[in-house]
């Protein structure tokens, strides 16, 4: 549906030339949840602009459905973003006009007759739960309620793609959760492809069915949403994975512990699983089986793109050779990865 083929984008700066993404590809499938996740600065915004080109790239391709919109003349351009619609970060409601009026807004700039437009507004009012607000204006409304508005107004062109470049950055935890719920239902009952920008593994682990992480312009690691919580190839994409497990220090072993083996040290390890009874039966057949002990230092269940996903960290106990047979066994059945030794 969205396919983008080496695009960069050159902007300049007091003389110098600043590469915001640089020869980035990627292919978001019709009908997915697709997200770019990175630090500030990562040229994601820049990135998402350029999709519906209200940033035109310097080189490369933007493919919406198949059309190239880079070699599109004006007046095509804006006929194709009909089917683009786009969120953002601060809504961009009018104050002046009502809930109703800020959605049928689109529909009015093109043309479209009164009952055309409440035959649209209408029912997207009921969709993003909004159908007592519509006489309501910007200033009597709670930011979730405003970012409700802005998505139904994205809609109302019925769009086949929904760009969103940190849509729930301005909201608190329950309103994003409420936020990224509706996301998720518009796909589902719409069909619409979605896009989104983000700096929270939060709303990638939520909703998410595949994800590319984005650094100094260019994609550097993708991949499926569980595939990349099970085993991130890059130190960001691991940093970014601990923080949305909320994987803390390990405070009482720090003094001992060390990145590399010496003798008699012990390994901990990283144990990621995919099922919430799978590990605890394992484990305990490891330790009966190779006469090992477990020392659990932390442990969480996260729903990754609703699924279950277990995160453990352990610290095994035994004789070197029961030890390695230990970690082969586990090797075989689940994702491990030896994060350093305790002596």
């Amino acid at each position: 549906m969205i396919e983008l083929k080496q695009l960069t984008k050159v902007f300049t700066a007091g003389g110098a030339d600043v590469k915001a993404i640089d020869d980035v590809s990627l292919s978001v499938p019709e009908g997915s949840i697709y997200g770019v996740i990175g630090s500030s600065g990562a040229g994601k915004s820049t990135l998402i602009r350029c999709v519906n080109l209200l940033e035109k790239p310097t080189f490369g391709q933007v493919l919406v459905d198949g059309q190239d919109i880079t070699r599109l003349s004006d007046k095509a351009l804006r006929q194709a973003r009909h089917n683009i619609g786009m969120i953002f970060q601060h809504f961009n409601l009018l104050s002046s006009r009502t809930v109703y009026d800020n959605v049928a807004l689109p529909l009015e700039l093109a043309g479209a007759s009164k009952q055309e437009i409440a035959d649209a507004v209408l029912p997207l009012l009921e969709l993003t739960g909004l159908g007592d607000k519509r006489e309501s204006y910007p200033s009597q409304l709670s930011g979730g309620q405003k970012q409700r508005v802005a998505i139904a107004r994205a809609l109302a062109s019925k769009p086949r793609v929904l760009l969103c470049d940190e849509a729930t950055s301005a909201l608190d935890p329950q309103t994003t959760r409420s936020i990224l719920a509706l996301l998720k239902d518009i796909n589902k009952q719409l069909k619409i492809t979605i896009l989104i920008i983000t700096h929270e593994m939060d709303v990638v682990k939520t909703i998410c069915d595949r994800v590319a992480i984005m650094s100094y312009g260019k994609i550097i690691e993708e991949n499926e949403v569980e595939q990349f919580f099970l085993s991130p190839k890059t130190e960001l994409a691991r940093e970014f994975v601990r923080s949305a497990i909320h994987e803390k220090p390990i405070t009482d072993i720090e003094s001992r512990f060390s990145p590399e083996p010496s003798e008699g040290a012990r390994p901990v390890v990283r144990i990621t699983f995919v099922g919430k009874g799978i590990v605890q039966p394992l484990i305990t057949k490891v330790a009966r089986q190779f006469n090992t002990d477990f020392n659990i230092l932390q442990a969480d269940i996260e729903t990754v793109n609703e699924k279950a996903m277990g995160f453990m960290m352990v610290e095994i106990v035994g004789e070197p050779e029961q030890i390695e047979q230990s970690l082969a066994f586990l090797k075989e059945r689940v994702q491990l990865e030896v994060i350093g030794y305790v002596g």
